[in-house]
């Protein structure tokens, strides 16, 4: 906990175990340089299969490693869970439907794109692509512009 510009000299902390513990509150400026505590990372929001932007649950790692059942059950239900250590996220649970819904999106994607390169790449390897391009290259101004004025006739 990161109480700055705070007036509170001390707070009870009770753990997960349930014991009572008093700890001075000291701001981060008051704690040596390479004793300061990182600052949490921030997990991303997601959006459910509704459209809904949903933050995920969130446990520590103690729950998920004592609770495990019930963490399982939080990520099929909700689609993912957050599993953090030291109040930092370290690791995130998800369901199989939601890895193989966003492994499976990248790969089509990849996919449709190595396909269209592919294709396009071997219509450019046509004799006819070569002596279009030899021609285009040894083309004047003029003879390009009018090669141009053509090509947009055609299409109308």
């Amino acid at each position: 906990m990161i109480l700055m510009g705070s007036n509170i000299d001390c707070f009870v902390y009770i753990g997960q175990t349930g014991h009572m513990k008093n700890q001075l509150a000291r701001t981060d400026a008051e704690l040596p340089v390479g004793r300061r505590r990182p600052r949490p990372a921030r997990v991303a929001t997601f959006r459910n299969s509704r459209g809904e932007t949903l933050a995920p649950a969130s446990v520590t790692a103690s729950e998920a490693k004592s609770e495990f059942g019930r963490v399982l059950e939080m990520a099929i239900q909700g689609g993912a869970v957050v599993i953090t250590k030291h109040d930092a996220p370290r690791a995130v649970l998800i369901s199989v439907e939601t890895f193989n819904a966003l492994s499976g999106a990248t790969e089509t994607a990849l996919d449709t794109l190595n396909r269209e390169f592919d294709a396009l790449l071997a219509g450019m390897q046509t004799s006819k692509a070569r002596r279009g391009m030899k021609t285009a290259f040894a083309a004047s101004g003029r003879e390009l512009g009018q090669a141009a004025v053509a090509a947009a006739r055609r299409r109308g």
